[in-house]
């Protein structure tokens, strides 16, 4: 502010048009969709084919033209027509009367003419109509979401999430991404997933997505802190959520928990012990992927025990249950004294073609 001017409040109305007019246009980018380069491609060529389709009806038909000049239809005047006809420029009391002159308006006024044109109609687009449509595809995005899964960052292990999300049987159209980088959700969209440009700690951003009708959301930025925010957020808007979040730093995933994550991965920790493993052996690394990841070739799952399993140990059971998941205690499958109750959470290793599909 500068010296000598008082400072006035912003009205309310004026600062919410600043606001939307500092977002990109785009926000939603939506699987299946064309890239921008073919959408180029796609309409220049629609473009050219109807200013060819014009030219070819306007000469089959040129007897029913007239030049005032020469009274002759040339294949030159024919474009020329076409060219002021198309573009709607209309006729005035100063026009090219030479073949030159008009071939200077067809192929070079006209071009500059129409580019004129598209700075003012894309403007009124870029702060009017587009986010007109955004809100409108939006609206018709959010009236669908339910049991979706919200990845928050699409870098690495976001990606990694979401396919796996996507092998193991989850509709690609309900893994949603939030990304602050707009390449980032263009593949996303390009892989077949939903993408929001936006902040995905801020609770205008989250709400859009339907939080609270989601079936988990997945926090996996590169920053501990932005995970923390990102997580009291969501659990601010969505209490009953199941929430993951991915811990950069060892020190941080308390703190991460306590923000209302109910589960937490450290994938640098992961990652190095399997390194560690891998110093003895050659295949152990191989095997842990498989047995967490849902293209492998065994599958880890956790559920709840069925009815005739309550009570028994879990040797004398056909699944090969590994652990026992009791409260906040965990007992392994040879204690001699383990006895499966109906609360318990099973850990069981089966082959993948007996998994359930995600939902």
């Amino acid at each position: 502010m500068s010296a000598g001017m008082p400072d006035r409040p912003i009205h309310p109305a004026s600062e919410a048009l600043n606001r939307r007019a500092r977002i990109p246009g785009r926000r939603l980018f939506i699987g299946g969709e064309l890239s921008v380069k073919r959408t180029l491609l796609l309409r220049s060529a629609l473009v050219v084919f109807l200013f060819l389709l014009v030219i070819a009806v306007f000469w089959v038909d040129r007897d029913g033209l007239r030049d005032n000049h020469d009274g002759e239809i040339s294949f030159v005047d024919v474009v020329y027509f076409t060219m002021v006809s198309v573009t709607t420029v209309g006729y005035g009391d100063i026009v090219p009367v030479t073949p030159q002159a008009r071939l200077v308006d067809a192929v070079f006024v006209t071009p500059i003419r129409l580019f004129v044109w598209l700075i003012f109609v894309g403007t009124a687009y870029q702060f009017v109509l587009q986010h007109l449509i955004e809100d409108f595809r939006m609206r018709r995005l959010q009236a669908r979401l339910q049991g979706h899964v919200v990845v928050c960052g699409y870098g690495h292990s976001g990606r990694c999430a979401a396919a796996e999300l996507a092998a193991r049987g989850m509709d690609k159209q309900h893994i949603l991404i939030v990304d602050l980088d707009q390449a980032r959700l263009q593949d996303a969209a390009e892989h077949g997933y939903i993408g929001i440009l936006g902040d995905a700690s801020s609770e205008e951003t989250l709400r859009e997505t339907m939080l609270s009708h989601a079936r988990a959301l997945i926090v996996c930025t590169d920053r501990d802190d932005t995970n923390v925010l990102i997580t009291l957020t969501a659990r601010h808007i969505a209490p009953e959520v199941r929430i993951v979040a991915r811990v950069e730093e060892a020190e941080n995933d308390k703190l991460v928990r306590q923000s209302g994550a109910n589960s937490t991965v450290l994938p640098s920790r992961v990652g190095g012990i399997l390194m560690a493993d891998s110093i003895e052996s050659n295949h152990l690394a191989t095997y842990v992927m498989d047995l967490i990841s849902a293209g492998g070739q065994v599958t880890l799952i956790e559920r709840a025990p069925h009815e005739d399993e309550v009570g028994r140990h879990p040797a004398e059971i056909h699944s090969r249950i590994l652990r026992v998941v009791r409260g906040q205690h965990t007992f392994n499958f040879w204690e001699a004294d383990l006895r499966i109750q109906p609360d318990d959470k099973l850990i069981v290793i089966r082959p993948p073609a007996a998994a359930p599909a995600a939902p």
